[in-house]
C-alpha cells in the first residue's frame, strides 16, 4: 500500500513538473493509472486533493491557476522547485558520512550510503581526511530485530499495526493493535511508543519481544499524536530513564559496570560483592534481570518482587 502511494505521488510531482501550462484535474486523471482506477469521481477527488496536500507536505510547489473560461488548473514550476547549491564544509561532510554510517549493521545501510553519494555527486566535498583520523569513534546503532522496518515505515506513513508481544513477565504473548508514533532507541535497544488501541492508552514496546510479523492495517489514527520532544520523554521513562526514588542491590565484584556508572553511592560488603545504591525508575526491573546471578535486589520489597517475576518468567520458557 505504502509503495503504491509513493508511485502515484511520484507520477503526479512529474506531470506537474512536465508540463508548461496548467493541468486540469481531468488531465491528470487521465494521465495516470491510479486516477484511471478511482471509482468515482468522488474517490479521485478525495485522492488527488490529499495526494496534492502531501506533495506540498515534502516541499513541491504546486501553483492554482484559473485561465479565461474559469476552468482550474495545476503546475510545478521547474524554477520554483529548483533545490539551492549545496555548500558544505568539511567538518559538514564529515558529520553528514557519520550519520551514514552510523546505520551500516541495519538494512537502512543502503539507502544512508546512497544519499551520501548523491550529496557528493552535487559537490559536498569527500572529507575522507575526517573519518579516518576519528575511525576509532565511528558511531553504530545495532538494528537486529526484524520489527524495526516495518514499524519505521508504519511510523513514517501513519499507519495502524498489529504484532504479538510478549512482555518479560508472561510466558505467552498477546496480539497488540497499535498506532504507531516514532521509534527510539536507548541503552542499546529499540522502543517503539504509541496507542494501544486495546488498552485505549499510550504504550511503549521493546522491540526485541514481538513475536512473528508486523501487520499493517487500513484506516486512519484515532488518537492525537503528541509532539516528539514529549514522545521521547515518555520512552525514557517507561524504559527506566526516569527516576523517582532509589533502589539498593548487590552487585558481584567485577561486573555490571553500566549500574556502577549510575550508582549514588558504593558499599564493599566483601566476599565478592557490593552494595549500591542506584535510581529507580520504571523499566529498572527489566534491566536488572539482563545481568542474571551477578545482581541481587535488596530494597525495595516491590522491586525485588518484579524482578524474581521476570526471572521465573525467563525460566519457564
Amino acid at each position: 500500500m505504502a509503495i503504491a502511494k509513493a508511485e502515484r505521488l511520484m507520477n503526479l510531482a512529474l506531470c506537474l513538473l512536465g508540463t508548461r501550462r496548467p493541468l486540469s484535474k481531468r488531465e491528470l486523471r487521465g494521465s495516470i493509472e491510479a486516477y484511471l482506477e478511482a471509482g468515482s469521481d468522488d474517490a479521485f477527488n478525495r485522492m488527488f486533493e490529499r495526494d496534492k496536500d502531501d506533495l506540498r507536505e515534502l516541499g513541491l510547489v504546486i501553483e492554482t491557476v484559473e485561465n479565461l473560461d474559469g476552468d482550474t488548473g495545476y503546475l510545478a514550476r521547474r524554477d520554483s522547485n529548483r533545490l539551492p547549491p549545496i555548500t558544505l564544509d568539511a567538518e559538514e561532510a564529515a558529520a553528514l558520512g557519520l550519520a551514514a554510517k552510523v546505520w551500516q549493521q541495519a538494512r537502512l545501510a543502503g539507502a544512508a550510503s546512497g544519499a551520501l553519494q548523491k550529496l557528493r555527486a552535487a559537490g559536498m566535498p569527500e572529507a575522507e581526511d575526517a573519518y579516518e583520523v576519528h575511525s576509532a569513534l565511528e558511531p553504530r546503532i545495532p538494528v537486529h530485530e526484524a520489527a524495526f522496518e516495518p514499524l519505521m515505515l508504519a511510523c513514517r506513513d501513519r499507519r495502524p499495526v498489529t504484532f504479538d508481544y510478549r512482555k518479560a513477565n508472561a510466558a505467552r504473548p498477546e496480539q497488540r493493535q497499535v498506532e504507531p508514533w516514532t521509534l527510539e532507541c536507548w541503552r542499546g535497544h529499540w522502543y517503539l511508543a504509541g496507542w494501544d488501541r486495546g488498552r485505549g492508552a499510550e504504550r511503549v514496546f521493546r522491540l526485541s519481544r514481538i513475536d512473528g510479523k508486523v501487520r499493517s492495517r487500513a484506516g486512519a489514527f484515532t488518537a492525537e499524536v503528541p509532539d516528539v520532544v514529549t514522545v521521547r520523554e515518555n520512552v525514557e521513562s517507561w524504559a527506566g530513564e526516569t527516576a523517582t526514588r532509589t533502589a539498593l542491590i548487590r552487585l558481584r565484584t567485577g561486573s555490571g559496570y553500566p549500574l556502577r556508572a549510575r550508582a549514588i553511592s558504593v558499599r564493599e560488603l566483601g566476599d565478592g560483592w557490593e552494595e549500591l545504591e542506584i535510581p529507580y525508575g520504571h523499566g529498572l526491573d527489566a534491566w536488572l534481570v539482563e545481568f542474571g546471578p551477578d545482581v541481587v535486589v535488596r530494597e525495595p520489597a516491590d522491586l525485588r518482587a518484579d524482578v524474581v517475576d521476570r526471572l521465573r518468567a525467563v525460566a519457564k520458557d
